[in-house]
């Protein structure tokens, strides 16, 4: 018999840490089961892929990285595409799909998809499905999962779509059956999903009705229904299309909510908690859609070779290797948070130069215990100092598969789980998915799936993605689970590098560089029974604290040895002052997002000492801490900013202090400031002057999940109070803003 010709598409993705990619290889990886068969590539391996002759429809999967910037190995696709000299046709013979993955935390939600998208339709491309924007801010699964469902009919529509084209049945572009394939636009709104099928029930009954896929993991989309006590795979139409589930998880409630439980009157019952090994009904007597199990793609075997032991970075030779020269505590003992100034020499390094503005990253390992007690789990103590041998699978039906590029050959097991493996990592679904399969104990296995499942992602969000619970934290509360090396290796990503914000001027500090930190610490919670302190923060703690000097110790008359770190540049070359020092500029910085700004503010003292006859702008500076005598970081110097006229203006606010005391005069009002957006409130014709009518700029550093969206919105309250805008055109003239490169952001989640 004739074999069945399985038609074809392409899978495209970005991705910078791993989801985005993941996701392809999921829709790769699932393509056979529809009839289909995918091939699959980066967006930089442009040598295998041609989408000026591609015939067959393409699916792209991109993240957004930064700033609003593609990942790394999409940069160059989106500079190609962007390139004003092609033609509005250059891809009129295009039909594809995409998903565009981002985090509302942050400025320019799912910016590279947007670009890419928008670019496609303004050279001749055209989509066969609507594209769809996850949020990782309260879960990617809540957009991921009905986009990945309605994907493979529109596929096939397409297909079918551009055959019959082919054939000459249609001269047309795609038709309105092809779009009909497409769902309405994912959008942001996530609460929406549920309501929209409340008020058209009717459509989404139909959609129901006609869709042959149910929903999917962000790896995989293939689904099976399983129950605790018929694990085989079964049909329900019901877990189809959104239910009213879909609103508790976008509103982070789980199903598995306590309640207290009585019974006949007069008898009270214990209360049943839920936890992250334990969940109460009803999904605890739900059948289950749980993502298919991920294919293993990769052999690995330990050898007894020598191998010489590394104790750096394994690409040292793109680092700089530099000495912490000193290290002083900004904070007092009994502050909140502990803020840390480190200091380090880069005299020996004249390579690595750096703008104020500009961020480095820190390479620093995992935690020794950590590894210790993931060396255990595996049962591999005696086995730490073999050599990793890591190879593909031949039998293999992971499409694309590859050995991951940061795990080296000639590496040990020790060292590949302290530089290589990024262990403090929160588990994907699908590496859930993948425990199941290795956990002995029945209770376990079930509620594993449930944490991998739709219905359970509530509880995933609550007890496995919000806390950040490790891999290693799972495998604690789940004691009967014993996964193999190969599978931490497949789904592990690469251990990455932390940012930080350059604190100083060179002209101020010649070969040095100032970086500021908090210590952060991770309460603890179910299934982390002890806190623990944060990967990189912890490490660089724990390393200056023989040369660190705080309130109440003096620097030592001793001289240890400085203890050095691996770092590499990271230019922003936006996030600078204004080249033209006549510009006015505002910088909102509370906490340790001033950091920056101290870099921004020696560089203009140094400007006015060595050009005093030259036009400088005002200067503005909005800061904020909880109070004003344990946590006001580089009071003595902001004040002495203030002094010699290098700050205009210098606004602070303390948060739970009593009586909140202005660094200078300013307007009564009926309350007084506890955060910088307050202050900003009460400034609001200078700023609005200074970004409407003397083209300056704005500068925001810190944290993105509260303080930018609050400064955000008192942004944009301001702008339509004093243009007398309605709120969708204010959001334009801030938008402008951005696009201007007046209004820029550096901040983290």
């Amino acid at each position: 018999m004739p074999c069945e010709v399985k038609h074809r598409f392409l899978v495209l993705y970005g991705s910078q840490k791993g989801q985005a990619q993941s996701i392809a290889e999921g829709i790769a990886d699932e393509a056979g089961e529809h009839g289909l068969v995918a091939d699959i590539c980066c967006l930089n391996e442009n040598h295998k892929y041609n989408l000026e002759k591609e015939n067959s429809p393409v699916v792209f999967v991109v993240s957004t990285t930064g700033d609003g910037e593609p990942p790394d190995n999409a940069l160059q696709f989106v500079k190609r595409i962007k390139k004003k000299t092609l033609p509005s046709d250059h891809y009129k013979h295009l039909c594809y799909a995409l998903l565009a993955l981002g985090d509302t935390n942050y400025a320019n939600f799912c910016n590279c998809g947007k670009t890419i998208d928008h670019r496609l339709q303004e050279v001749g491309a055209k989509h066969f499905y609507a594209t769809g924007h996850a949020d990782d801010g309260v879960g990617l699964e809540l957009v991921v999962d009905p986009w990945l469902a309605g994907l493979w009919e529109a596929i096939k529509g397409a297909l079918s779509k551009m055959a019959s084209d082919r054939e000459g049945h249609s001269n047309t572009d795609l038709t309105d059956s092809a779009a009909n394939l497409s769902s309405p636009d994912i959008k942001l709104n996530l609460l929406s999903l549920a309501e929209d099928q409340n008020c058209e029930s009717a459509r989404a009954s139909e959609e129901a009705a006609d869709s042959k896929s149910t929903f999917a993991a962000l790896s995989s989309a293939s689904v099976t229904q399983t129950t605790a006590s018929d694990p085989r795979p079964t049909f329900s139409a019901e877990d189809i299309g959104l239910d009213s589930q879909s609103a508790d998880i976008a509103a982070g409630v789980s199903k598995s909510t306590p309640e207290t439980q009585t019974g006949d009157v007069g008898v009270s019952h214990a209360v049943l908690e839920a936890s992250l090994t334990c969940s109460l009904p009803p999904l605890s007597e739900s059948s289950l859609n749980v993502p298919a199990l991920p294919p293993p793609y990769l052999d690995v075997s330990l050898q007894e070779d020598a191998v010489e032991e590394v104790n750096a970075p394994l690409n040292k030779e793109a680092l700089h290797e530099v000495p912490i020269s000193r290290a002083v505590q900004l904070t007092r003992g009994d502050s909140v948070k502990t803020a840390l100034l480190l200091e380090l020499d880069i005299s020996a390094h004249p390579t690595l130069t750096f703008q104020p503005g500009d961020s480095f990253d820190v390479f620093c390992p995992n935690r020794a215990s950590e590894v210790k007690e993931m060396l255990r789990r595996l049962g591999l103590q005696d086995q730490r100092n073999h050599r990793v041998q890591v190879s593909l699978r031949k039998d293999t039906k992971k499409k694309g598969a590859q050995v991951p590029s940061y795990v080296p050959q000639n590496i040990t097991l020790q060292c590949l789980l302290t530089r290589c493996l990024e262990i403090r990592s929160v588990p994907k679904k699908a590496f859930l998915r993948a425990l199941v399969e290795v956990t002995g104990d029945g209770v376990q296995r079930r509620r594993l799936q449930e944490l991998s499942s739709k219905q359970g992602a509530a509880d995933y969000n609550l007890y496995v993605r919000d806390p950040s619970l490790s891999v290693v934290d799972l495998l604690a509360a789940f004691p009967s689970c014993s996964p193999p090396l190969s599978l931490l290796i497949e789904h592990l990503p690469k251990l990455q590098p932390r940012p930080y914000s350059a604190a100083s001027s060179s002209l101020r500090h010649p070969g040095k560089l100032h970086f500021v930190f908090n210590a952060v610490e991770f309460p603890a919670c179910s299934g982390r029974p002890a806190g623990r302190k944060g990967l990189c923060t912890g490490w660089l703690s724990e390393l200056i604290n023989p040369i660190l000097v705080y309130p109440g110790r003096t620097q030592s008359s001793d001289s240890p040895g400085l203890p050095k770190i691996h770092v590499s540049l990271r230019p922003n070359c936006s996030f600078r002052p204004p080249a033209d020092p006549s510009v006015p500029f505002i910088m909102v910085g509370p906490g340790t997002g001033v950091a920056p700004f101290i870099g921004f503010l020696q560089q203009r003292e140094k400007e006015r000492e060595e050009s005093p006859e030259a036009a400088f702008g005002e200067t503005w500076l909005f800061f904020g801490c909880r109070h004003k005598d344990r946590d006001f970081l580089f009071r003595e110097e902001l004040e002495g900013f203030v002094s010699s006229g290098t700050l205009s203006h210098l606004k602070v606010c303390f948060s739970r202090d009593d009586q909140v005391e202005e660094e200078e005069e300013a307007p009564t009002s009926p309350a007084a400031p506890r955060y910088v957006q307050h202050n900003l409130l009460l400034n609001s014709q200078h700023i609005t002057d200074i970004l409407l009518k003397q083209n300056g700029c704005l500068y925001v550093c810190g944290d993105a999940k509260n303080m930018a969206k609050d400064v955000n919105d008192s942004l944009m309250e301001m702008i339509r109070a004093e243009l007398q805008l309605d709120q969708l055109d204010a959001m334009k003239r801030l938008a402008g803003l951005r696009e201007e490169k007046r209004y820029l952001q550096d901040i983290w989640g």
